[in-house]
């Protein structure tokens, strides 16, 4: 099967999210005078992640989880703090934080010279991934990213692709591929679409879930033979 057109999740994909998220949160907890900044991060990190799980499965809207989160986090440390402020100064350490996987600006080159037009398709915040992508090595490669907030629906709805869809020239779902390491968002998101996909499996886990990728692999040597074909 040949592709033309590629779209790539950014976290956990190309752009390195947990050495993000830990260079910012530690930023914001030194600012706050935080004393046991590793403490909070630990907590931190599975609360996140379980709170954008549920936002995946529309149990928080996108405003609950950014304004509501680090409330959460001082609360369990018995501290109250302004949910919003805390909010906004994290971004602000966030959207500095441009950190890449190792090759994946090589990943992008290579794809680039073999003609492939190259677009992102992330769920996240308009200000922050801008910034990051603007703060890392790999943004010239798009030729558009695409961010969930921008749209009104994000990964894995249908309605994100069709909204990629209409914004991209002489656009065909079915000499698309997407890319991406969540079988939730990226994978179900392409099967919805009606777009091939792959799972981008660095860690070798096991799939429990509905979503069906069209290929598997576990590192970008393996996705460029499957794109060299």
């Amino acid at each position: 099967m040949s592709y033309k057109f590629l779209l790539f999740d950014l976290d956990h994909t190309l752009l390195d999210f947990d050495k993000a998220e830990e260079v910012a949160l530690s930023e914001l907890l030194i600012e706050c005078k935080v004393t046991d900044v590793q403490a909070y991060k630990d907590y931190y990190k599975p609360m996140n992640q379980a709170m954008w799980k549920d936002l995946e499965l529309k149990l928080v809207t996108k405003k609950e989880l950014v304004n509501t989160r680090f409330a959460k986090l001082f609360d369990h440390f018995g501290k109250t703090v302004d949910g919003i402020y805390m909010a906004e100064r994290y971004q602000a350490h966030l959207q500095h934080q441009g950190q890449t996987y190792a090759g994946a600006a090589e990943l992008l080159a290579t794809l680039k010279e073999k003609g492939y037009r190259i677009y992102a398709a992330t769920n996240g915040i308009t200000k922050i991934q801008t910034g990051r992508m603007r703060n890392s090595e790999i943004e010239s490669f798009f030729e558009k990213v695409f961010i969930s907030e921008a749209s009104g629906s994000q990964k894995p709805d249908k309605a994100f692709y069709d909204w990629i869809g209409q914004q991209i020239p002489d656009f065909d779902p079915s000499d698309c591929l997407m890319i991406g390491d969540s079988l939730s968002a990226d994978i179900q998101g392409g099967n919805n679409a009606g777009i091939d996909t792959v799972w981008y499996n660095p860690h070798h886990l096991e799939n429990g879930s509905k979503a069906q990728p069209t290929y598997v692999v576990s590192n970008y040597q393996e996705l460029l033979e499957i794109l060299s074909k």
